[in-house]
């Protein structure tokens, strides 16, 4: 892979994994539309593992308090910091379910981009609705695990390309009445063991197919500019959902779903 487009794909991985417009389904139109060979799931994981050090970075405080809390929980002692960390491990069990299941089916058949054009726009409708009718009332100390347990559902099926996990896990928030920061923070956090899952499980197969060390100095490179790019994506968008809603984001959805479907069925 030429760097340009591993510079590309970097930087559109970073800006949309933490905007709810999909990184999946951008990684995988891009080279269609620049007429790029597709990159794979290997690169993919790679750019996922750089934003996963983007979350790592910016919520350092709460990482080190999960941490913490991993271990009072060893020595029977329940804080918040344990009790959040509980809550994303309950949000993570239906992505690893759905996951080996799509895994037998072959991820690579969702890689479409007229899925990926339906994807968009039925969530991009399905978000829009949700915030607009739901209050802002809960904050991330009011989630459960039976919530935890919902929200990872929502963020299941963001492994299909174009459905955006960081949407889908917000949108789930925003109907159980979180508030737009809080249903972003969580969600960033909710990334940090699905994406260690998924870069493991993929680097274990590139280790057992021998091809690992061939592919790594090009993922180092993804991985570190997808890191910068991650970190100030996740900046803005909290930033953003502090005094304004998701309708931006849903009219992109919407435009980008139609265009791809136009462009891929009719011209």
């Amino acid at each position: 892979m030429f760097l340009t487009q591993i510079i590309v794909l970097s930087i559109i991985q970073g800006l949309t994994e933490f905007l709810p417009i999909s990184s999946s389904g951008h990684l995988v139109l891009f080279p269609h539309f620049l007429g790029w060979k597709d990159q794979g799931i290997e690169m993919d994981v790679a750019v996922h593992v750089g934003t996963l050090g983007a979350v790592l970075l910016y919520f350092w405080k709460d990482v080190l308090s999960m941490i913490g809390g991993a271990f009072s929980l060893i020595r029977g002692k329940v804080t918040p910091g344990g009790q959040l960390f509980i809550f994303l491990c309950i949000g993570t069990i239906p992505a690893i379910i759905f996951g080996l299941i799509l895994s037998s089916y072959g991820m690579d058949k969702l890689r479409s981009p007229i899925v990926i054009a339906w994807t968009m726009i039925i969530y991009g409708v399905v978000m829009y609705a949700v915030d607009k009718a739901c209050e802002q009332v809960k904050s991330i100390k009011h989630v459960t695990g039976l919530s935890a347990f919902v929200i990872g559902c929502a963020q299941a099926l963001a492994l299909i390309p174009g459905t955006s996990r960081s949407g889908a896990c917000m949108t789930m928030m925003r109907l159980y009445g979180f508030k737009r920061p809080d249903a972003a923070k969580f969600s960033f956090l909710l990334s940090i063991p699905a994406i260690t899952a998924a870069a493991g499980l993929t680097g274990f197969k590139m280790v057992k197919a021998g091809r690992f060390w061939d592919a790594s100095s090009d993922m180092a490179i993804a991985a570190c500019i997808a890191l910068v790019a991650g970190f100030l994506a996740i900046n803005f968008m909290l930033t953003w959902l502090r005094s304004r809603d998701f309708t931006p984001f849903v009219i992109y959805r919407l435009v980008l779903g139609g265009i791809i479907l136009l462009w891929f069925q009719y011209l």
